[in-house]
């Protein structure tokens, strides 16, 4: 029942979004205000909330998008900020971005997280152990989150380790 209510909650706010879109400015109905304040009421979007919001601040009045196109545009707009995210991680940690993203995408597409790759990493570093051992940990801390996040509930085999 949550989960069905979660979807119409979805399924309204990105209809609310293509007719915020599709309105001229001087005629909208609703304001872009009204519209992420609605959303901000919404406990089952708690998650993708400050995802949405940022998507809806994006989007100009009077731009015409339908209800599939703000679909699209949103799943884009969040693949986008984790591209993002996990090119700031990489360059915090000193790795190569493309590596990285390509380790969480081996990750999310198996859901097992395995150490080892994370070892592999960090080996053209040439880190010592110790020092590899706390380079580590410290992705981890940013990393198992971000996984969680973009495992959606699903669970990440492995992962338990690392929170």
């Amino acid at each position: 029942m949550l989960f069905s209510s979660a979807l119409i909650d979805y399924d309204y706010i990105m209809g609310l979004a293509a007719r915020f879109s599709q309105e001229k400015p001087g005629k909208q109905t609703m304001s872009r205000e009204q519209l992420v304040s609605m959303l901000a009421a919404s406990s089952n979007l708690m998650e993708e909330r400050d995802h949405i919001i940022a998507y809806i601040n994006s989007l100009q009045a009077g731009e015409g998008l339908s209800e599939e196109a703000i679909r699209d545009g949103y799943q884009a707009f969040k693949a986008q900020k984790a591209d993002s995210e996990l090119s700031n991680m990489a360059a915090r940690h000193n790795l190569q971005a493309g590596t990285l993203k390509a380790f969480v995408e081996a990750i999310l597409d198996r859901m097992i997280f395995d150490g080892e790759q994370l070892s592999d990493l960090f080996a053209p570093l040439e880190l010592g152990w110790k020092a590899r051992s706390k380079a580590e940990l410290a992705l981890m801390e940013e990393l198992a989150p971000f996984l969680k996040k973009q495992a959606q509930g699903r669970e990440i085999s492995g992962l338990a380790a690392y929170e």
